[in-house]
């Protein structure tokens, strides 16, 4: 089969085959010596800066050095002798004399023959994998490095020469004082899944650093005021936010990827939530950020998007990866012109092949030890279990390799246990030391106050620690994170608000997002004036609320939903950098009720440890009831109480009651001590100060023996001996 390749320009061929630079420049050319094949990446040492590049397949390779970030053109092109500069599969140089704040690219040369999934092409720059901070045009667009670009689509200075990023060697002088891990236990934990930029980009955000890590410091004492104890971030490795070309077809503004889950340098805060006073202070400013959370006890949860890259498929841009090694990199289809795609996002990465499988354990160590993050959140984690060919597999190595590394033991690992592939892990994800993000809570908790029939039996399971999801592979109740929503999908409010999602802004004739929402509008599609239809919405939040942190298992919020945070019915905002996505804080003051009742659950259970407790309930230590005492029946009856037993001595009895009906019901309650009474602490029907009482402030029930709970509603009783 004849190999093909990419005509290269004769004069770049011409400079790179002389050493000579490619632009006049007053800056003196650096010497180089053969340098190390290890370690991987980039790394400073006395005598300069030492580069190591792994590509298996590749017949040349160039180093371009650039006199500072707004440089177009090298200054410098330096090829790499294989005699001297190649050992195995590792490219490698030193160039003498440099230090921090070098600007460099590379150029690969190898066979351009898709049909054996090769892809070189000499004439792209391409990205370090291991660059810890690159250097990004604030107008970044791709369609200069894919192969299908449009003759009209750019102007002809940006088809000879598109704006590309450039990798920046980055020190390690960052003084971290006496930051150390936190490692609290899961059971602490409350986490508050945000958008870095979203979180503080309104203007009613009031901080001076809007957008950015540096504005996300001065949330921290509202995280504290909360109760939050880790926060978990949105994607912030490095990604283009300029990659949508779509348009909002109601307004007729440039959509942007705003979550950001298309990487394209693992290693690399974004640039883009950095103040950019000067190159690589975003490196700085995240670091400064997880120091200022750690001294405010707030832990550091990074999401991360393993399982595919932002060159997409076959039409997309040659970034790094595929311009190094397309073959290794990425799941190839039969066709090895085609990609396989269960990500849903064009490619997949093939992440256990051993190089591959190392990479990412490098990335993760990267970030603990240099950038002292406490956990990760792996998206579409699943795809890390499929082998070569794109089958999921037992024991799968780079899962049992990140769970057993020595430098990861102590970090938290939470995974999204599907993926577009058709693979739902939940409960059956390898490993014990891996949480997951419990899929099955979400729908179960809200079918059930939604009122759907039969749900009764799981949401008892979902509240008692998903036992029958995660018990028989011996994982305990943490093991599940527990939520109601997350950035994928409606806000609470929403929830609440909409029966139909509403993403026709989005450009996509409302076809993306999930179709099976399980939410309701009580009469209303969106916002309305009516005050029946508002207080039930505020009611059914307050029970999610309630629900979530009387759960076990370990709780987790979307940033705003404390205040109840509106996308207007849109449940996939990607690409909505807007006010559809922003957090408007001027919320907080006009739904103060909702948010302190949100503050005071978070309290609620930080004093009942019994909710948090990392080990199942056995029998003995909560019993489930119907209204009339006896056992549920769990296919026909809706509304449902249980009685959780102190594990302790001195320890409070708890009783929860649920009545998701459309009408109001009688419970009778358990029975007591004679020197005891049950105490109404929670009642998500009532106004404040009675939806929750401040600790000792619990409204007795006297000789009582039953309690009415009003429709739509919850109630816990907290049992105290009389004094």
């Amino acid at each position: 089969m004849q190999v093909h390749r990419k005509t290269v320009d004769p004069c770049f061929m011409k400079s790179v085959n002389h050493a000579t630079t490619v632009i006049p420049s007053m800056k003196p050319r650096y010497s180089y010596s053969a340098g190390s094949p290890i370690p991987h990446g980039v790394h400073l040492h006395k005598g300069g800066v030492n580069f190591s590049l792994f590509s298996r397949h590749a017949t040349r390779v160039w180093l371009l050095l650039f006199e500072d970030v707004h440089a177009s053109k090298p200054f410098q092109v330096i090829e790499l002798d294989s005699q001297h500069h190649k050992t195995g599969d590792m490219w490698h140089i030193c160039v003498l004399g440099a230090g921090r704040n070098l600007v460099y690219a590379f150029r690969v040369d190898g066979p351009f023959a898709p049909e054996q999934g090769h892809r070189f092409d000499s004439t792209k720059m391409l990205l370090d994998p291991y660059a810890t901070a690159l250097a990004t045009p604030l107008q970044w667009n791709f369609a200069g490095f894919s192969p299908h670009a449009k003759p009209t689509a750019l102007a002809d200075s940006e088809r000879e020469n598109p704006v590309a990023a450039k990798n920046l060697v980055t020190g390690n002088g960052f003084d971290w004082e006496d930051d150390r891990p936190l490692y609290h236990p899961w059971s602490s934990l409350v986490i508050y899944e945000t958008h870095v930029r979203g979180l503080t980009v309104h203007p009613s955000s009031g901080v001076r650093s809007p957008g950015s890590y540096l504005g996300l410091i001065e949330k921290i004492s509202y995280f504290k005021r909360i109760g939050i104890t880790a926060v978990e971030l949105m994607p912030l490795q490095e990604f283009n936010p300029n990659e949508v070309t779509a348009v909002n077809p109601l307004t007729r503004e440039r959509l942007r990827n705003y979550w950001g889950y298309n990487t394209i340098a693992f290693f690399a805060p974004f640039e883009g939530y950095g103040s950019r006073l000067y190159p690589g202070c975003q490196v700085d400013e995240f670091k400064t950020m997880v120091k200022a959370l750690h001294k405010a006890g707030i832990e550091v949860l990074l999401d991360v998007v393993f399982n595919h890259t932002a060159e997409g498929d076959e039409t997309g841009p040659t970034l790094n990866f595929r311009g190094l090694d397309n073959s290794i990199y990425y799941l190839l289809e039969d066709d090895k012109s085609r990609y396989k795609n269960f990500s849903g996002c064009g490619n997949t990465m093939n992440c256990n092949h051993p190089v591959v499988r190392n990479y990412i354990l490098d990335c993760l160590r990267y970030w603990v030890v240099e950038m002292h993050v406490d956990g990760f959140r792996f998206d579409l984690a699943s795809i890390l279990g499929r082998d070569r060919n794109g089958h999921l597999v037992a024991n799968a190595p780079l899962l049992e390799q990140i769970a057993e590394d020595p430098i990861l033991r102590d970090v938290k690992l939470i995974a999204e246990a599907w993926d577009a592939g058709g693979a739902y892990l939940v409960g059956r994800f390898p490993g014990e030391r891996w949480s997951e993000w419990n899929g099955q809570y979400r729908d179960d908790v809200r079918r059930y106050w939604r009122g759907d029939l039969g749900t009764a039996g799981a949401f008892a399971s979902r509240l008692c620690g998903s036992a029958d999801l995660y018990e028989h592979s011996g994982k305990a109740t943490v093991n599940s994170i527990n939520f109601v929503t997350c950035h994928d999908g409606f806000t609470l409010n929403d929830l609440v608000s909409y029966e139909y999602k509403h993403n026709l802004a989005n450009g996509e004739e409302n076809r993306d997002g999930s179709n099976d929402n399980h939410s309701a509008n009580y009469g209303v599609e969106g916002p309305t004036d009516d005050p029946i239809i508002n207080r039930i919405r505020l009611r059914q939040m307050k029970n999610f609320i309630a629900t979530l942190f009387v759960s076990r298992g370990v709780p987790m919020i979307l940033g705003g939903d404390e205040f109840c945070r509106t996308q207007l019915g849109n449940n996939n905002a990607y690409c909505q950098d807007n006010e559809i996505s922003w957090y408007d804080w001027r919320l907080l003051a006009r739904n103060q009720e909702f948010f302190e009742f949100v503050r005071n659950m978070i309290a609620f259970r930080a004093r009942h440890p019994v909710l948090s407790s990392e080990r199942f309930y056995r029998p003995e230590d909560v019993s489930w009831f119907n209204p009339s005492g006896q056992v549920p029946d769990w296919h026909s009856e809706s509304a449902v109480g249980c009685r959780i037993y102190a594990e302790k001595e001195g320890g409070q009895d708890l009783c929860l009651l649920f009545n998701p009906l459309t009408y109001a019901t009688n419970f009778v309650l358990p029975d007591l001590p004679h020197d005891s009474a049950w105490l109404r602490v929670i009642d998500t029907s009532a106004a404040p100060p009675f939806d929750i009482c401040r600790p000792g402030d619990g409204i007795p029930f006297g000789g009582n023996s039953s309690i009415r709970i009003e429709e739509r509603s919850m109630i816990v009783l907290l049992a105290e001996r009389n004094r």
